[in-house]
């Protein structure tokens, strides 16, 4: 089977997500009503994989977060949930109703963080959203936003930006 998966923050990069989830397919581009987009640390605590605040949605009436609605098979549900942090209870999956371009509502399964304590991305972590919004084509206003987010200014390594930049490289080099 299959299920649909709501994406609003690294995985809108497509190599970002196939790095432990194979079968994610395009869906579509969705809006979601009265949430916004914020970045944190669960219960304060840096993420070890980005060096920074992780993005998550929190409920908001009148604003709205703009996202890609991914089509997944079942057997990538534990990968996903593995790395959305869903054991160590970091995030928590939730069910969300996001609207199409065409104006279809679609139910999805997305992840909003628990305990959030906000604190801004990295560098790194903010350029793989952008790039993401960009390579899906996400409302330009809504990229002018998200390129205009405050980063922490990290500059250390980032091993999952150089496994997602290699394979960006991969798929440039040989187009499937």
């Amino acid at each position: 089977g299959c299920f649909l998966y709501y994406a609003y923050g690294s995985n809108l990069l497509r190599e970002r997500l196939l790095l432990s989830n194979p079968s994610a397919v395009l869906s579509a581009v969705a809006r979601l009503q009265d949430f916004k987009l914020e970045f944190g640390h669960h219960q304060g605590r840096t993420s070890s994989v980005w060096h920074g605040g992780a993005a998550t949605i929190v409920q908001s009436p009148g604003d709205e977060v703009w996202g890609i609605v991914w089509k997944m098979s079942t057997s990538n549900l534990s990968s996903l949930d593995k790395q959305e942090g869903v054991e160590d209870g970091i995030y928590v999956p939730i069910e969300v109703n996001v609207h199409t371009q065409e104006g279809k509502v679609l139910t999805c399964r997305s992840y909003q963080m628990k305990d959030c304590v906000c604190g801004p991305p990295s560098p790194q972590y903010k350029k793989v959203i952008c790039m993401g919004a960009k390579q899906n084509g996400l409302p330009a206003d809504y990229q002018k936003k998200l390129e205009a987010i405050e980063t922490n200014n990290y500059a250390g390594p980032v091993p999952i930006m150089e496994e997602i930049e290699a394979a960006i490289k991969a798929k440039n080099v040989n187009p499937a």
